[in-house]
């Protein structure tokens, strides 16, 4: 335990992070880090599963190697006794359990720390164990056996605080994106983000629907330490693990039958829904490249409007802080500079020109089978009817019509003739990135396509035919139905924050860390996103093209 620092990354799926390096010359302490580190629950080994302890422990005994049973039952106080808990991955079994016997306690192997010494009424432990300086972060009264890193003693509280201090000011803390100095607080915020996915996690048994082509990167989405996700194909399989485990199941919704959803709410098996996030990847889904974000919804799902959603929760319920709408306020200037949308496919393409004096007007097209478009448009389906509604209500505008680029590539239904887009719009604008498009036009009619947040980013006009995410929170024209849970008017960068911040989940695509938002932004903005599955993407390209030849 000496060597170890006190903050640390977990053991990630094939990842080992640095997150710190020996100091030349250690900062002062300050004791307001204990108070970081109280709230955040980080430190030591915080990623190990919860000790089930349902009575607080009055004292929590920790062991080491090489200690005597004659010596531990020596060094224990008489109050100790018929109050005591022994928590130790060193002792052998049968010793503890005379231990235990002789005064009255239980035992359990190697567990998160911080489950067991939040509520204990004292520690009693060797000084160079680090359960010593969180006990102390706890405010819990130790009692140290021989002399470590930690604790002496004959020390006091002052004397045990001040060497956990000593210990966490005693490195440099890194960035582990970037490589470049970090500060405690961004270190602890990093590890506190990752504490909370983990914890997430554990309920969760197995999956069932996952493309094999986004398996690893789910397993990285999902992960928790010490297990690999079942990821099944056959729903009689993952309900079975489900059922034995008690745990939910992690489902793509467009990739599971009716009958496993009936099965799975007959049984009482929990579903917690998977899909991608708003900022996706650089390249398109249809052409398997493997998504850097993801939602991950245990309510519902954002694009149905019809059943709550853990998006319509934060958005309905968040307290937006000023310095989380000032976040993302930045995040929403940084992607709106760097030309990103969700795919950011051909950012640097040229747009058409504008009509001097004329309103623009974007409609674009959705898959028409799509589940957004299922769930959220309200009966409407059809892209062509969509740009005719568009029309009647822009009469003097300049409408463009934006074919949908997985349909255009042959791979999803909803293609409209050319000839027939004419009938209602001034021009097609076909290839390119979306985000310069959005920066020529006034404003966009949508069905529920996530153009309309995009669109919404750069102050633009958006009207909502349909009932997207972001429709009902004051910032849109709507015209489909609008759930009376979405009450509530929020700001633009609430709205930003919810949707982009506080609900999706982030991968780096060099690293494999899970990752803020500002991250991958920064990836794709240099053109750092290698794909795994590069060598698949032409091979897509030409069954689409077949198939749109075919059509």
């Amino acid at each position: 335990m000496t060597g170890l620092c006190l903050l640390r990354a977990p053991p990630f799926h094939r990842n080992t992070v640095i997150l710190s390096k020996p100091a030349q010359a250690p900062d002062a302490p300050a004791p307001d880090v204990l108070d970081l580190l109280r709230g955040a629950r980080v430190g030591g080994k915080f990623w190990l599963q919860p000790a089930n302890i349902t009575v607080p422990a009055p004292s929590v005994l920790r062991p080491r190697a090489g200690d005597s049973l004659e010596h531990l039952t020596a060094s224990l106080s008489p109050d100790v006794k018929a109050a005591m808990l022994c928590s130790t991955p060193h002792l052998k079994p049968r010793a503890l359990a005379r231990l235990c016997t002789i005064h009255g306690g239980h035992w359990f192997g190697d567990v998160d720390p911080w489950s067991v010494l939040e509520r204990a009424g004292s520690l009693i432990a060797h000084g160079d164990d680090e359960w010593i300086a969180i006990a102390r972060i706890c405010s819990v009264p130790v009692r140290v056996l021989s002399a470590g890193r930690y604790g002496n003693p004959d020390d006091d509280a002052e004397a045990l605080d001040h060497k956990t201090l000593q210990a966490i000011r005693a490195v440099c803390y890194t960035n582990p994106f970037t490589h470049q100095s970090a500060t405690i607080g961004q270190t602890v915020a990093l590890l506190a983000e990752w504490r909370s996915l983990i914890e997430s996690n554990r309920f969760i048994s197995a999956a069932c629907g996952m493309a094999w082509w986004k398996r690893d990167e789910i397993r990285r989405f999902l992960w928790v330490p010490g297990r690999k996700l079942s990821i099944v194909s056959r729903a009689t399989d993952v309900l079975k693990i489900a059922r034995e485990t008690g745990g939910a199941v992690a489902i793509w919704p467009s990739r599971v039958s009716p009958a496993l959803l009936n099965d799975a709410a007959r049984q009482g098996t929990a579903l917690v829904r998977v899909e991608d996030g708003f900022v996706r990847s650089v390249g398109l889904g249809s052409n398997l490249v493997p998504p850097s974000s993801v939602v991950v919804d245990r309510r519902g799902i954002h694009f149905d409007p019809s059943s709550p959603s853990d998006l319509e929760h934060i958005l309905a319920t968040t307290s937006f802080t000023p310095a989380l709408t000032q976040r993302a306020s930045a995040l929403r200037k940084t992607i709106i500079a760097a030309g990103i949308s969700k795919y950011s496919v051909g950012v640097g393409s040229p747009v058409p020109p504008r009509t001097p004096g004329r309103r623009i007007v974007l409609v674009p097209a959705q898959v028409e089978d799509d589940m957004s478009v299922i769930a959220g448009g309200g009966g409407l389906q059809s892209n062509l009817e969509l740009l005719r509604r568009a029309r009647a209500m822009e009469p003097d505008a300049e409408i463009w019509f934006r074919p949908h680029p997985d349909v255009d590539a042959g791979h999803r239904k909803g293609a409209v003739a050319d000839a027939d887009v004419l009938q209602f719009a001034d021009r097609i604008v076909r290839g390119g990135g979306m985000a310069p498009l959005l920066d020529a036009v006034d404003a966009v009619h949508v069905l529920t396509s996530l153009t309309g947040f995009e669109a919404l980013m750069r102050g633009l006009d958006v009207t909502c035919h349909g009932t997207p995410f972001y429709a009902g929170w004051g910032l849109t024209r709507d015209l489909g139905a609008v759930p009376d849970r979405r009450g509530r008017a929020l700001k633009l960068d609430e709205l930003v924050a919810g949707v982009l911040i506080l609900y999706p989940r982030y991968l780096d695509p060099v690293t494999g860390l899970p990752c803020p938002p500002e991250v991958l932004i920064s990836r794709m903005s240099a053109a750092q996103t290698p794909n795994r599955l590069s060598w698949v993407e032409p091979l897509r390209r030409i069954q689409g093209r077949f198939m749109a030849h075919l059509r």
